[in-house]
């Protein structure tokens, strides 16, 4: 498949996109909410897991995954790349290194990870990625995000795509507004606007094939200290008028991260915003605690029942793949259960 067909394929109706990325750190403070030891085997048994269940054929069109677990194999000795293919998934790899200060701005962060990217994407390439994740970290407070941070994490962002695209691997484009704060829902809408709009500048400069990207944004939330909040139908009215103004057309998809929702409100503000679709764009998820963290739970309950834990995961990943067709409702959600 050439990037835009695989760009199609991570953003088909009924399927989206595990990101089961979180690096190493990370883990750690997921493993140590349910009292399991981080450690590699341990990592691997939870996602392999994951990576086995049917859902991976059904409701999982890709997999972004962190460097340490695209080199490991399973315990039956095949890569963790080739279970993900064999499972019907695409495997796809973070490729930034985190966000750091950026010099000059008021605590606002950088996406770093540029240097030698070219020969990493080679190199994943050949392990078995075929897409490509950067995050762009953005905050709302009283004074940011500066014109500085927007537009020097879109810069970052575009040029990171047309190396992926370069190594013939999709670019998944993130630029993440951040929940935190006490901003209203049209902050959110008018920063996640210039933040769109810088960005997909910075990819017409750089010739990144847009047919051959999938974004990921936030959708378009009040900051979760803010008093004033947002039911569904204002979250998904907002969020859909925003991406109309904002993404050009030749997107074939937006794949949502969860961005600090709950998994049932992850799941029910994707749906929501599928009932009014009224665009070319296929709108699915993209997400890692939302998708993830019941079957965390369950896992460190019953390691060994490893049914139990994918019937869990299957679950959640049908309940999405239900948003992302705009068929979910709470009713269903029981009723499966």
């Amino acid at each position: 498949m050439n990037i835009e067909e695989i760009a199609k394929k991570m953003v088909s109706k009924g399927r989206g996109i595990l990101a089961a990325d979180e690096s190493t750190g990370t883990m750690d403070k997921r493993l140590k909410s349910v009292n399991i030891e981080n450690n590699a085997k341990n990592r691997l048994n939870f996602r392999e897991t994951l990576f086995s269940s049917k859902s991976m054929k059904e409701n999982i069109s890709g997999v972004i995954l962190f460097d340490e677990t695209i080199r490991q194999r399973t315990t039956s000795g095949v890569t963790i790349p080739e279970l993900i293919t064999n499972n019907g998934s695409i495997p796809g790899i973070k490729v930034d290194k985190g966000g750091k200060l950026l010099a000059g701005s008021q605590n606002e962060k950088i996406t770093e990870g540029l240097d030698g990217l070219r020969e990493r994407m080679a190199e994943y390439y050949n392990i078995g990625a075929r897409f490509a994740k950067w995050r762009a970290i953005i905050s709302i407070t009283k004074n940011n995000p500066s014109t500085q941070c927007i537009k020097s994490n879109a810069h970052a962002l575009a040029r990171y795509a047309a190396i992926v695209q370069e190594a013939n691997m999709v670019p998944i484009v993130e630029p993440e507004i951040l929940m935190d704060g006490n901003h209203t829902i049209d902050k959110c809408y008018d920063v996640t606007s210039s933040v769109l709009q810088e960005c997909y500048q910075e990819l017409e400069i750089h010739k990144v094939n847009l047919r051959g990207t999938v974004l990921k944004p936030n959708m378009i939330l009040p900051g979760k200290d803010c008093k004033t909040k947002a039911n569904k139908e204002e979250i998904a009215k907002k969020t859909l008028e925003c991406l109309k103004n904002n993404v050009p057309r030749e997107v074939p998809g937006i794949a949502f991260l969860s961005g600090g929702q709950s998994e049932i409100e992850a799941t029910q503000n994707l749906n929501e915003i599928n009932k009014i679709n009224d665009t070319s764009f296929n709108f699915t998820f993209s997400y890692g605690r939302a998708l993830q963290q019941s079957a965390l739970k369950t896992w460190a309950k019953s390691m060994k029942n490893t049914k139990k834990v994918q019937d869990v995961f299957d679950h959640r990943a049908y309940m999405n793949g239900l948003s992302s067709k705009g068929n979910w409702s709470e009713d269903l959600e029981k009723k499966i259960a």
